[in-house]
């Protein structure tokens, strides 16, 4: 069976820079690819200082989870200081940068490449027809 991959937007009148992806067949715990997310989007710039974050019970509606699972994430966050919660304001970034880990974001996109050229190739299709595919592919 497949790997099961959920992408869930958050509504468009929230003013939110990405959209948070589950992927069922990770391994990772779900509040870990959260805080996961959150920290390479921080470290990207996606997300800067200020930013508000989704409320727990609206993130965990949009990705189909269970609030307590959104909370555990943003809880862990908040304890590195890279979160800081507002009681009736809601959930902000900091201004504290969260380390890069030894597996960074670098890490984890060689081994997505890796795997999708031995998945290319595996079907059939030649190294050199891969840039054609992708340049050609539409979102």
């Amino acid at each position: 069976m497949g790997a099961v991959k959920q992408k869930a937007a958050l509504p468009t009148d929230t003013k939110f820079p990405f959209r948070f992806s589950l992927d069922f067949a990770d391994g990772a715990p779900i509040y870990r690819q959260i805080i996961r997310q959150i920290e390479y989007a921080i470290l990207s710039g996606r997300l800067k200082s200020g930013d508000k974050l989704p409320t727990i019970r609206s993130l965990a509606v949009e990705l189909k989870t269970n609030p307590n699972t959104i909370a555990k994430a943003y809880g862990e966050l908040e304890i590195r200081g890279i979160l800081a919660t507002q009681v009736g304001s809601g959930t902000f970034i900091s201004d504290k940068k969260p380390e890069p880990e030894n597996e960074g974001p670098e890490k984890k996109i060689r081994e997505m490449v890796d795997r999708f050229v031995r998945d290319m190739r595996g079907m059939g299709v030649e190294k050199r027809e891969l840039a054609t595919l992708i340049a050609a592919h539409e979102e």
